[in-house]
């Protein structure tokens, strides 16, 4: 079987696409599977698309949920109808992903509106305002679940260094002055190897290393001690919702 292009010519869209797709459709395993494999990089693209992100194989539910699309596009598809298969599989993709954001969501629709309404090449009504909240619902689900998640992580690294979270919060500087001097100590500690290594080990701060660096009371910092950590787990730790926080 000859290699299916991804972006084929309109001329072989409708004539040599559209015959494997019949094949496939009257039960050449190996034609649906080489469609399949063929046309994962138009199905990853559009996936990406609809979510407004990228999506990986093997990584996100979307490209299993929209390679299941195509795959069920392959045996929905008319030629009669006059549309190309590629949109037509489209359209099957978004439809699909668009059920499942809706059903991640547990929150109730807002009225349709019927300005916002389009056909999708199905023949059916869609509305694109409803559409958008539910992509971005999802996406608020996700930033959600995943603060909370390097929250708890957080959390429990702090303990080992004897620090909680609640104390943390009171005994933050005050003083935006404070804050990022700080901060810049973090940071000096953060991007020292020998610094972040002793900081790991020892649970405490590296002060004589420290003050070979940067010139800073001693006082001070011992004063800021927990804060400083804090500080310094988050930077080099992988937490990029607080990194984004702190900056």
């Amino acid at each position: 079987m000859p290699w299916l292009p991804f972006r084929p010519r309109k001329t072989e869209e409708y004539g040599q696409l559209a015959e494997w797709v019949e094949l496939a459709q009257q039960g050449n395993p190996s034609v649906r599977n080489k469609l399949l494999e063929d046309y994962i990089p138009f199905i990853a693209k559009t996936a990406s698309k609809t979510s407004g992100r990228y999506i990986e194989r093997g990584v996100d539910d979307e490209f299993s949920i929209a390679l299941s699309a195509f795959n069920e596009a392959i045996d929905r598809y008319n030629v009669q109808k006059g549309t190309s298969f590629l949109a037509f599989a489209e359209t099957v993709i978004k439809r699909r992903l668009i059920d499942f954001y809706r059903s991640q969501s547990s929150r109730s629709k807002d009225r349709l509106l019927s300005e916002f309404d389009v056909e999708d090449g199905e023949e059916n009504v869609i509305n694109q305002i409803e559409i958008q909240k539910s992509i971005d619902l999802h996406k608020q689900t996700v930033e959600t679940e995943s603060r909370r998640e390097e929250i708890f992580r957080f959390t429990e690294w702090l303990y080992e260094f004897g620090i909680d979270m609640e104390e943390l919060v009171e005994i933050s500087p005050k003083h935006a002055d404070a804050r990022f001097n700080a901060m810049e100590v973090a940071r000096t500690i953060a991007e020292d190897a020998e610094m972040r290594a002793y900081l790991l080990e020892k649970k405490s701060l590296p002060l004589k290393l420290l003050s070979s660096k940067i010139a800073v009371s001693r006082k001070t910092v011992e004063r800021q001690r927990k804060y400083i950590i804090a500080i310094t787990l988050i930077l080099i730790g992988e937490f990029e919702m607080l990194q984004e926080y702190i900056q």
